[in-house]
């Protein structure tokens, strides 16, 4: 299949892109860069797939340029690519509407308009939709507590709308906690081993007690796979089942490092969830869909992967 993947370079998209690659489909990557965090880190993110003669990419915005000729003759759009992160949604809100809410437009008219051999059109959501509490089904009240959850719910109704007038073959997932290799510097997780590994201060907000539901990597890209061959019109939670604590997750690093984290309290940020936890009977029943990195099997994968790029080697070297 020829697919096209928004995000291209980013966390989940450069491992969705390498994927789709191992399996034989053609893929056109589209990234703008946009400077949230170094565009080194996203070169180096795709710099396996750059290699690909299957994978062409197009340094392109999806807010302003023009997109015929990327979508054209698609079989399957993964929509990843988006503004991300909690706090700057509260200070940016232009740019989140922009990248979250204006590029999904312009792109689902582009597809309206020109038209692919679509088989699917897969948007990646987030459990931000469902705020403060995000522990559940799919059919738990969407109610964000952050700017940039309304921006990546406004999304998700966009899509629903276009998908019901142009009969567009649409499927919604919601991703849970991401992590593992690749993951975006200023997530906890990635923040907790950069700190740890280099002898300084991990700032916790709140109380540390905010708990989330743990995705590895691998699994939210094979749950994104089957959604290709989803039935259209569903949406489904991407979980990885594991639920732990900010204090938990600082516990299993301590314990994969050999060492104890230097911490300091910082205040509660705004719109942080409370608690989340997917209940992915859906995907699992529609899909066949299994997890299958724990959680602390994924956490030592991530470290790893950050000792390496600080030049540190790898754990089991340590």
């Amino acid at each position: 299949m020829l697919c096209v993947v928004t995000g291209a370079a980013g966390f989940i998209g450069s491992h969705l892109v390498e994927a789709l690659l191992r399996r034989g489909d053609t893929v056109r990557g589209i990234d703008s860069f946009v400077p949230y965090y170094s565009a080194e880190v996203k070169q180096r993110n795709q710099a396996a797939a750059a290699r690909h003669p299957r994978y062409e990419f197009f340094p392109i915005d999806l807010r302003t340029d023009n997109l015929a000729e990327v979508i054209r003759d698609a079989d399957v759009i993964f929509h990843l690519a988006a503004m991300p992160g909690l706090v700057a949604s509260w200070t940016q809100m232009d740019l989140y509407v922009a990248c979250n809410v204006t590029a999904t437009q312009r792109l689902l008219e582009a597809v309206t308009r020109y038209r692919p051999r679509l088989h699917r059109l897969i948007y990646a959501s987030t459990s931000s939709v469902y705020g403060l509490y995000a522990s559940g089904d799919e059919s738990l009240p969407t109610r964000p507590v952050s700017p940039y959850g309304v921006t990546k719910l406004a999304g998700e109704h966009l899509c629903q709308a276009y998908a019901e007038a142009s009969r567009l073959p649409l499927t919604v997932l919601r991703y849970f906690s991401v992590y593992g290799p690749r993951q975006r510097p200023d997530m906890g997780y990635h923040r907790f081993i950069q700190a740890m590994l280099g002898d300084e201060e991990i700032t916790i907000t709140g109380d540390g007690k905010q708990v989330r539901g743990n995705t590895f990597v691998s699994d939210a890209v094979e749950a994104t796979l089957r959604a290709v061959d989803a039935i259209p019109g569903e949406t489904f939670n991407v979980g990885g089942g594991e639920t732990a604590s900010v204090w938990d997750i600082i516990s299993r690093i301590e314990a994969i490092l050999g060492k104890k984290a230097r911490i300091r309290m910082g205040p509660a940020r705004p719109g942080d969830q409370r608690y989340t936890g997917a209940d992915t009977s859906k995907i699992r029943r529609h899909l066949g869909w299994e997890p299958k990195v724990g959680l602390d099997e994924g956490l030592k994968r991530q470290i790893d992967w950050q000792r390496e790029a600080r030049g540190l080697g790898s754990a089991a070297e340590a």
